[in-house]
């Protein structure tokens, strides 16, 4: 592949390491594409107000591509640039009740949006008392199963305990028509369901269509299905050595693991 024109990558799991932390390598290569007026994009099934801790470190102002492609959000600016899907309140309650059939004792929670990335005339995540969170961080507002479908959401998020989120996935695509995507980023229970035809492709295909940039001079890295879809579009797409299978079976190439600074050991080919 020629230097790519524009670099997508993925963020836990690919970009930073097992501490969600930027290594000195990678943040070098990252510093250095910036030198070379290349832009990085990062793909993050992350909402908007997650990605500054990222992108501050690591000097990034362009554009991020956030909840799975649901989101663009201007980093530099601190704005959300474009809502490219919502899961509006008829859908939410049709998929709710289909899942909770599905899956017995699971629980839902909700990502909302407003124009910047952490406004605080929304409740940005708000979760049942059910919805276990597989981060631990104790985020999110508590309400209602009520509240959760009763208002348009980026991403609708299902935790199961004791279900991986393969059986998750496949249980609930079981059940569930075309109206949805169904996809996850996390393998310990915790599935992640998007309108249907929202992926970080079709997110990213709109930030190469802003900057001018063809499919084929796109890298993009990832690691779990959420990212199968961008690596699939992009001219060359790359899988980490810890990806999930269904990953590593669709990317051109696979690179070394996150904690072995996997994105830089491609990215140095160039910069």
């Amino acid at each position: 592949m020629e230097q790519p024109l524009l670099i997508a990558s993925d963020v836990d799991g690919t970009l930073l390491d097992t501490y969600e932390r930027l290594s000195s390598r990678t943040l070098a290569v990252v510093r250095r594409v910036a030198d070379a007026g290349v832009p990085l994009v990062l793909a993050s099934g992350r909402p908007p107000r997650w990605i500054p801790s990222v992108a501050e470190p690591a000097g990034l102002t362009g554009y991020a591509v956030c909840a799975n492609g649901a989101v663009l959000y201007d980093i530099g600016e601190d704005l959300v640039a474009e809502v490219n899907g919502l899961l509006e309140p008829m859908l939410l309650r049709e998929v709710v009740a289909e899942v909770a059939r599905a899956l017995p004792r699971c629980g839902f929670a909700a990502e909302r949006i407003g124009k910047h990335a952490l406004d605080s005339d929304i409740g940005n995540l708000v979760i049942e008392d059910s919805f276990r969170n597989p981060w631990g961080d104790g985020e999110g507002m508590r309400v209602t199963r009520g509240e959760i479908v009763g208002h348009p959401a980026m991403k609708l998020l299902v935790s199961r305990p004791g279900m991986t989120s393969d059986e998750m996935a496949e249980a609930v695509g079981a059940v569930l028509d075309e109206s949805v995507d169904i996809t996850f980023s996390a393998g310990s229970g915790l599935i992640e369901i998007s309108a249907r035809g929202i992926t970080k492709a079709t997110g990213l295909a709109e930030v190469a269509a802003r900057l001018g940039v063809p499919a084929e001079r796109i890298i993009a890295f990832g690691d779990m299905p959420n990212d199968v879809a961008m690596l699939r579009w992009a001219g060359h797409g790359v899988a980490m050595a810890n990806a999930h299978p269904a990953v590593r079976e669709a990317a051109d190439e696979i690179t070394g693991p996150n904690t072995e600074d996997g994105v830089a050991q491609v990215l140095e080919r160039w910069f």
